[in-house]
């Protein structure tokens, strides 16, 4: 990547992790912070934990449509605000209702898919696939950063202090967007910016890009179902307490990804792309089989857990830069916003 693009990709992977950062912050303990209000119920505690990907699904297609219009910087902004004004209202709740109203506002900023677009729009279609990779691997770290400190913030600052921490790290994301990533550029006479439902439907009838929709999806459904059973293994069969998983998680996924490394580059290239993305699930397959079959034992937990984050890791950097190759440059906001919407609703359909 020449200067430009690295300073692009850098300052936008900075404004991922640091957002995902606060929300990450906030998952391993907002089921207990949730149940100690009074009234809550377990469907209150659901939608509590819930509601953030829910209204993340519904957003992403308006957000990434508007972006074609309006531009990507204003719309990204626009979204870290929404999120900044939800944890501030969570951060305030007294009751279970109110963390519930603050986590659907956070969710609401939904610019995943007009960060996506706006990578894409910033960097060359041979540099795309290396500058989604970076984009994940910022993401990636912020996770694993945020379960090794959400439990001594937690005693440090409590619950309410996360939010708070979340809403400051949204306000500086802002500051990092208006001054550090650049203004894509965009001609008078591009379609974009009269985008209307024609783009939409040109989108979503695209038989290519709802296979990428469809592979989004069941990529993580998978990912899902797997941290639903995982963890607990982890606790019974690896006799690791629940705050100390990052010391599995985080030396597996480091190997994964150094394994992962020169199968992207090679995937980089165009006339290898599609051996790579087959490759790709094979692996994730091979890391499933892995785990079914040496579920009782350690080393066929960590070994599956380290196959299948191979996969998932080359899937999750490859499949967002095809949707940038294929997608029409006049509305690649509108099919980043499907793409994500496929994405979170097969976050939540577990």
């Amino acid at each position: 990547m020449n200067a430009v693009e690295r300073k692009a990709v850098t300052a936008l992977a900075g404004v991922f992790s640091l957002r995902m950062f606060g929300l990450f912050l906030v998952l391993p303990l907002m089921a207990i912070y949730a149940n100690a209000f009074e009234g809550a119920t377990p469907l209150m505690i659901g939608l509590a934990l819930g509601i953030y990907g829910l209204t993340q699904a519904i957003f992403q297609i308006p957000f990434g449509m508007l972006s074609d219009r309006w531009g990507r910087k204003p719309l990204i902004i626009f979204g870290l605000l929404i999120f900044a004004g939800g944890s501030v209202v969570a951060a305030l709740a007294e009751s279970v209702e109110g963390i519930i109203i603050g986590r659907a506002l956070q969710g609401s900023g939904a610019i995943a898919a007009v960060v996506l677009a706006l990578v894409a729009d910033l960097t060359r279609e041979q540099q795309r696939t290396k500058a989604m990779a970076l984009l994940g691997m910022s993401i990636g770290a912020s996770f694993l950063f945020a379960l090794m400190a959400s439990p001594f913030l937690d005693q440090w600052i409590g619950m309410s202090g996360i939010f708070w921490l979340t809403a400051v790290l949204s306000i500086l994301s802002i500051g990092v967007v208006g001054f550090f990533v650049p203004a894509p550029t965009q001609n008078a006479s591009d379609p974009g910016l009269k985008a209307t439902k024609r783009y939409f439907l040109d989108v979503l009838q695209d038989a290519q890009l709802l296979r990428l929709d469809l592979g989004i999806f069941i990529l993580h459904m998978t990912l899902t179902a797997l941290f639903v059973v995982v963890p607990f293994l982890i606790i019974e069969v690896l006799e690791i307490g629940r705050n100390s998983h990052w010391q599995v998680y985080i030396p597996v996924l480091i190997v994964s990804i150094l394994l992962m490394v020169p199968l992207l580059i090679l995937g980089m290239k165009r006339q290898r792309t599609i051996d790579v993305l087959r490759l790709a699930i094979a692996v994730l397959g091979i890391g499933f089989l892995i785990l079914v079959t040496g579920w009782t034992t350690a080393s066929g937990i960590v070994v599956g857990l380290g196959v299948f984050f191979i996969g998932f890791n080359l899937l999750e950097a490859m499949l967002p830069s095809l949707l940038t190759r294929i997608a029409p440059g006049y509305a690649k906001g509108t099919a980043s916003g499907i793409y994500n919407t496929f994405e979170f609703w097969g976050c939540l359909s577990v």
